[in-house]
């Protein structure tokens, strides 16, 4: 299951990059950079190696494997639930967590322990490339962050033109199938569907990434399911019984890799790309 918050694997509560949450946890004035580095999420990690400051990361948290080289770093937990006593051990200078991913019971006991924390989150694609520009900030690799953000934001206004104006496809998005969760319209996978010409038939729903009933999936009736788990075989299997949903019907269904859709980092580009050939098969363009 993936972890949707910056990551994992998909859990209800989290995705993506990131965006400053707490203002008190910053320090905007620092002159040097940060030169002790603990990530409490695989996103964040990823982003730390996108703006080439991985020799100020010192640990980090299970399911952190991307780029290859960050499968060697050390853990001191994964994002539930954290070592304190290897974390303070480690002496950081800053501990970077996911909002909607670190538990804030976690924060608390790094706070009460002296540790300086900045919590982060990205809910909108502009910014994945805030939190290239901030993590550059931090780490004093100012120039490679803002080069990895120019990328980022000219690639999805690439997209933005080349599918603005397509026909909209009602799409319903499965991040796990046992128990079924989806995204609703806060996480940043509702703003991929929109830069491709998709609708998530579920983005009213409160949480970032409920559970649902078929039942629910049943009554929005998508033109489009897509899953960010498994195998088109497996997805197909799951929802066969289903042959009154359109989606079922006329076989629009699709699974798009889960790292590159549901971490808001650079690869989320990618992950857009695939989105979006996705419901260009739907339409018959592809």
């Amino acid at each position: 299951m993936l972890l949707l918050g910056c990551e994992q694997r998909l859990s209800p509560e989290s995705s993506g990059a990131l965006k400053l949450a707490d203002p008190a946890d910053s320090v905007h004035g620092s002159v040097a950079p940060v030169q002790r580095i603990v990530s409490l999420a695989p996103g964040i990690t990823e982003l730390i190696y996108a703006v080439g400051a991985e020799q100020s990361l010192l640990a980090t948290v299970d399911y952190a494997d991307f780029p290859e080289a960050a499968k060697k770093i050390p853990r001191v937990g994964d994002a539930f639930r954290v070592d304190m006593e290897k974390l303070l051990a480690l002496k950081p200078d800053l501990v970077l967590t996911w909002t909607s991913g670190t538990p804030s019971t976690t924060v608390e006991q790094i706070r009460a322990l002296g540790m300086r924390v900045e919590s982060m989150e990205v809910k909108h694609l502009s910014e994945v490339s805030d939190s290239l520009i901030r993590i550059g900030e931090l780490t004093g690799m100012q120039v490679n962050a803002r080069h990895a953000a120019s990328e980022f934001k000219s690639g999805i206004s690439e997209l933005q033109s080349r599918y603005r104006g397509r026909r909209i496809m009602s799409v319903f998005v499965e991040v796990n199938s046992q128990p079924l969760y989806t995204v609703s319209g806060q996480h940043v996978l509702s703003e991929v569907l929109q830069v491709c010409g998709g609708r998530n038939v579920l983005a009213g729903l409160n949480q970032l990434a409920p559970i649902v009933s078929t039942e629910a999936v049943l009554q929005a009736n998508p033109d489009v399911i897509i899953s960010t788990e498994g195998t088109l075989r497996q997805l197909q299997q799951e929802w066969q019984s289903w042959s009154q949903l359109t989606a079922v019907k006329q076989n629009h269904l699709y699974v798009v890799s889960s790292d590159t859709t549901t971490r808001a980092t650079p690869r989320l580009l990618q992950g857009t790309k695939e989105v979006c050939e996705a419901l260009d098969r739907a339409r018959g363009l592809l």
